[in-house]
């Protein structure tokens, strides 16, 4: 069995919904944007509200486990109401909890998400322990023992944390499979690549990737349609700039849209697996760990993008980021069930 070690935040989440809510596009020539808007000065009645566990070193060591993985977790938590509901959450998984790292001066993360009627939402976060992992914190002897290493989004102070530890997997010969946080792409492309260059599985969404490459999607005009095309030019420049090595796969996440995935030969696209959308939460972190090891079971692109689309469909049909994550004899029959659906290789 595989030895997978997550590395990311950790994080008490708190989901409201409102029927209030409104949803607001704005587009211009170059770009497109949606808000999500509540009438301004007004009190308004909740129509629903439930708290999970969450953050990206979370779901991800949870998935990676139902996925049968021996898994180990590298977060930081506090100890609070908020840790405790953590370290609860754990107790009916095999994870390995024993490198966790605990703080008893900080607060633990906690997060507002706010959920639309379309089942997008906004999260306010209050990262706490989650932007403040030290090097010195983290066992890299245990970490020698991992074939895989999964970093979540490392926001913050933890960001400081990140080329060590791809260093580190380099030197013992551990593949890494990176989501890049908003902290990491803020610093520019030159050290986004840097960090590339030390990683096996890159995966981010359009809007990061975007901020990454500093490439934008731009949208069908009366002069010019793109939408006609299976991949659309942009994401494929945003695919080409992100891989800067030649044994990386490059993965970029586009909601509704699907994935696109690069390996330098061919450029992949999946379709968005049906499902009821209650809450996008965890959808990303699910996808990206599903892929990576879907890949590592199958060293098969096409049917590791299905099954991490199958999985991230069954997450965003229940309100938390773990409660649909399915094994993969689970997603084996949903792709069963649905011989239709495909993705499909477009040659460079």
């Amino acid at each position: 069995m595989p030895k997978v070690f997550t590395i990311g935040s950790a994080t008490m989440d708190v989901f409201v919904e409102c029927d209030e809510t409104k949803v607001v596009s704005v587009t211009s020539k170059s770009s497109s944007s949606d808000f999500m808007s509540y009438p301004y000065g007004s009190k308004l009645d909740m129509s629903g509200f439930s708290s999970n566990v969450g953050g990206g070193g979370v779901n991800t060591a949870f998935n990676f486990a139902n996925l049968e993985f021996d898994t180990a977790a590298i977060f930081k938590i506090g100890d609070d109401i908020y840790s405790d509901g953590i370290l609860k959450s754990f107790k009916k998984t095999n994870v390995d909890l024993s490198n966790i790292i605990q703080d008893k001066e900080s607060s633990t993360g906690f997060s507002i998400i706010l959920v639309s009627f379309q089942g997008d939402r906004t999260v306010l976060a209050h990262r706490g322990t989650n932007a403040q992992i030290k090097e010195e914190e983290i066992n890299f002897d245990e970490l020698k023992k991992a074939d895989l290493l999964y970093i979540a989004p490392l926001n913050g102070e933890s960001n400081k944390v990140l080329m060590p530890l791809v260093d580190f997997a380099k030197k013992n010969n551990i593949k890494v499979c990176f989501n890049a946080g908003t902290t990491s792409l803020h610093k520019g492309w030159h050290y986004i690549k840097d960090v590339l260059k030390e990683v096996h599985v890159v995966v981010m969404n359009k809007e990061e990737a975007s901020i990454c490459t500093e490439i934008f999607v731009r949208p069908d005009t009366k002069d010019k349609s793109y939408s006609n095309e299976i991949i659309h030019p942009d994401i494929k420049h945003m695919l080409k700039k992100l891989k800067v090595k030649d044994y990386q796969i490059v993965v970029i996440t586009d909601g509704g849209n699907g994935a696109y995935a690069y390996n330098g030969k061919s450029f992949y696209y999946c379709p968005v697996f049906e499902s009821k959308v209650i809450s996008t939460l965890g959808a990303g972190d699910s996808f990206a760990s599903t892929f990576c090891a879907a890949l590592y079971k199958t060293k098969n692109i096409k049917d590791a993008l299905k099954y991490a689309a199958v999985n991230s469909a069954s997450v965003v049909s229940k309100f938390s980021a773990t409660e649909g994550i399915l094994s993969f004899d689970e997603i084996e029959k949903h792709l069963n069930k649905n011989p239709d659906f495909k993705c499909i290789e477009v040659e460079k």
